[in-house]
Order: C-alpha cells, then structure tokens, then sequence
C-alpha cells in the first residue's frame, strides 16, 4: 500500500513537471496572434483632445516653413526640397517659422529668421515650396513680413486674437518647425506677462509674454495660439544654457504685432520715435558709475542736436552730457531712454533731465523718426 503511494505521488509529480515545462509552448500554441488583432472601439475623444485637433487642424495650413540663404556665409546647407542638411562653401540658410498674415499672401516671421539673407523661400503646408520677397523689417520688434510668390493653392489667413486680456495660467499652443520638423505642435500654459525681452541694439519690448509651450530653433516666428485659436504672440526666444527647450520661452504681443505690420506693408518700414543722439555702451557707464544715458555723439540736424544736447569732447574725452531722465521719470539706461520716447510718441514734445558740468538742467525737445540709429 506504501509503494503504490509513493508511486502514485511520484506520477503525479512527473505529472506536474512536465505541465510546468510544457506551459510556455503550449500557450504560445493555443493562444498566439497570428493574425491582425481586432481593434477595441474607441469611443470620442476627449472634449479637452477634440478642441486642441479641431485647433491645430484649423491654424495649421496658415503656418509655413521659412528658408533664408546667405549665400555670403560658409556653413551647412538645409535643403527645403529634399529637407536634407548639405555641406556647401560659400552658403549659409537660416530657417524658422510664419504664418500668412492676409489673402494677399503677406507672411509675418521675425526679423532674425530672414536677416541677412539673399534668397527666402516658404514651405507651404502641402508641401510646395514657394518663393518669396521681403515686404520689410521692424528690427526693434524682431518682426518681418514677407510675400509669397505666385502658388496655386494659397494658404488661408490665420485667425488674429488679441494680447490686451489675456491671464497667467490659460492654455497657449505653439506651432512651428523645431529643428526642422515640419508643423509641430506644442502646447502650455502662459506663465507670466509684461515681461521684457531685449530686442535690437538698446531697445528692449515690453509686454511680452511668456510660456512654457516647447519653443525650439526653428520655431522662431511661428504663432502663439490661444485655446480659440487665435493668435496671441509670434514666437521669438527661449530662456536655455543648453539651447534647446527649458520650459521658457517668449513671444511678442500680437498687439505690437497688429499695429507694426500694416505700416511693414504700407512702407516696408515702421517709423522709430527718437532723438538723434549715439549713447555709451552700457558697461562703460557701469565702469564710470555713472546712472544715466552718456551722450557719446549727437547726430546732426536731429531733435537732440537743435536741444543743443552736448556729446563727449574728441579731442579731450571729456564728458557731455547724461541723460538722467524724461519727463520727470528716471533714466538708468539706454532701454529707459528709448521705452519713454517710444512711449511719448513721432512728433511729440518730451522733457530731458540732463546732467552737465555737475549741474541737473532740463532740455525740451520734439520727437522725430529717425529709424534705427548703430553705433
């Protein structure tokens, strides 16, 4: 009676053995997906999901790829045909992000994305490539507009919102070509406004706004969209040690940008309010401890010139004047200066604080359009 239960108990085992070896091929068997699996229904999207589709399917034929050689600069070559990187001497592209600003085929980017270049080219949603010619520039807003060449299916123009009421913490998306990948979609939220993002040489644009929606190189220029679609900025730096995206990103206002392209179309210029005066870097002012504008040189025939504002001596280096303040309000630096004339206005009387020979005076002077003054 023992030995048959023994024997029993040892079948049993072998028994169990060999289930447990067999299991994985008998599984792989009998259960195996040979064939193309059924799909699960998925029922609707989520109401959060449809909005940001229907969102990027409505804005996303309005924003195009911008191509612009220079062929002055030696560096790698971006082919918008073959979407290809080629080494080639002697040439240089620079590429970014626009959107069509109206149904006459005018394109706004920024400024940087085009500077320098002597070809510009557009790549269109559907993929055509389309020739373009600068209409103007707003270096001080970091803004361009370009005009398609002839196509046979123009983009529509994108919906244009406003940036007067818009509040910290509502959704923003981006769209854009970061390195080079065509219509990306980044989403946010926008972090923080009034902000104030240097622009060119000693001017600096308030107001702008800031996101945490991925911007990369390549999305420069490319819209900020609100939840409805709209545009609110043009996307033009990001905040990164490493270059690529850290969560801040900035966008200039598309009221700025409202009120500068129309005159970039009528002109091909906007008018720059100023004095006609070349003001010291900031970090010889520093060095000097001085807490002012320093009057270097004053432009002939200009506003500062029939002020009678004095620039530094040729022939001893002796100080002229420093601007200390407009309008009663402070004057720290040259972006000071040129937010309070900006802010005054072409064509308007303003009152500079000045400091001469230890003395605090005060000069009016009216306003003129003097575009962009480089040292």
């Amino acid at each position: 009676m023992p030995d048959r239960f023994v024997r029993v108990a040892l079948f049993a085992a072998l028994g169990l053995l060999a289930a447990f070896v067999a299991q994985p091929y008998l599984t792989a068997l009998l259960f195996s997906a040979d064939e193309p699996r059924a799909v699960t229904p998925r029922g609707d999207l989520a109401p959060a999901e449809a909005s940001t589709v229907a969102l990027f399917e409505r804005a996303a034929p309005s924003v195009v790829h911008v191509f612009a050689r220079n062929r002055n600069r030696t560096t790698a070559r971006f082919d918008p045909y073959s979407g290809e990187e080629q080494s080639q001497g002697g040439s240089g592209d620079q590429t970014g992000t626009g959107f069509v600003w109206d149904a006459a085929g005018h394109v706004v980017t920024n400024n940087h994305v085009i500077q320098g270049g002597t070809e510009i080219a557009v790549r269109l949603s559907t993929g055509e490539v389309v020739p373009a010619t600068l209409v103007g520039t707003a270096p001080n807003y970091d803004l361009a507009v370009l005009r398609l060449g002839r196509t046979a299916n123009p983009p529509p123009p994108i919906a244009i919102g406003t940036s007067g009421d818009l509040k910290v913490g509502q959704f923003a998306y981006a769209i854009g070509n970061p390195f080079g990948l065509d219509h990306t979609l980044t989403t946010g939220v926008i972090s923080a406004l009034q902000r104030r993002l240097p622009t060119a040489e000693g001017r600096e644009l308030s107001g702008v706004i800031q996101t945490d929606a991925a911007i990369n190189p390549g999305n420069s220029g490319g819209p900020l969209l609100d939840s409805a679609g709209r545009v609110i900025g043009v996307n033009t730096a990001i905040f990164s040690p490493s270059g690529a995206s850290a969560g801040i990103g900035f966008a200039v206002p598309v009221d700025v940008v409202n009120r500068v392209v129309p005159e970039l179309i009528r002109t091909g210029r906007t008018p720059s309010p100023g004095i006609g005066i070349v003001a010291a870097r900031e970090e010889a002012t520093a060095r000097l401890g001085i807490d002012g504008v320093v009057v270097v040189r004053v432009v002939p025939g200009s506003p500062a010139a029939a002020a009678g504002l004095r620039g530094v001596d040729p022939q001893t280096g002796e100080l002229g004047d420093v601007i200390v303040g407009v309008n009663g309000q402070p004057v720290s630096r040259l972006a000071d200066l040129t937010r309070a004339v900006e802010a005054a206005g072409l064509g308007q009387q303003v009152q500079l604080q000045v400091e001469r020979d230890g003395r605090i005076r005060t000069l009016p002077l009216t306003t003129a359009d003097l575009g962009t003054t480089r040292r």
